[in-house]
């Protein structure tokens, strides 16, 4: 029998990849990843939340190694972030030892609540921004 969050998780990515990523990627001021499918070659966008601090843009991964964009960067870390409608370059690192759930408190309100809400395995990442 599926775990509960098994069953989370399945319900939530499945709405976010056939209804929320779609319109939130048209969107252009929406703050998004851009990762390099590990099979397929290609960009792959995800609208994320986040937060630029300095040189860096910091989120929090609601499935952890189970997200897809996740495992794109563990085989390519290079990266674009889109931050304020415009995109920047660099390379994200995930950050298993960091407290998510501190960092989420970091993190803008509303997106950190929806994260905590249907996370069911929260992961930090930093992106190390180049311009």
């Amino acid at each position: 029998m599926p775990r509960n969050d098994d069953r989370k998780f399945q319900a939530v990515t499945a709405f976010q990849r056939r209804i929320l990523n779609p319109v939130m990627r048209r969107i252009p001021f929406q703050t998004a990843l851009e990762t390099t499918g590990r099979t397929s070659g290609l960009p792959r966008r995800t609208p994320v939340g986040g937060r630029r601090v300095g040189d860096s843009f910091w989120l929090v991964s609601e499935h952890g190694e189970r997200s897809q964009y996740i495992r794109n960067i563990r085989a390519n870390s290079r990266v674009r972030v889109r931050i304020g409608g415009r995109w920047h370059g660099g390379t994200a690192h995930v950050l298993p030892d960091d407290d998510a759930v501190a960092r989420l408190r970091t993190l803008p309100r509303s997106n950190s609540a929806v994260v905590r809400l249907v996370g069911t395995d929260l992961l930090t990442v930093r992106v190390d921004l180049e311009d």
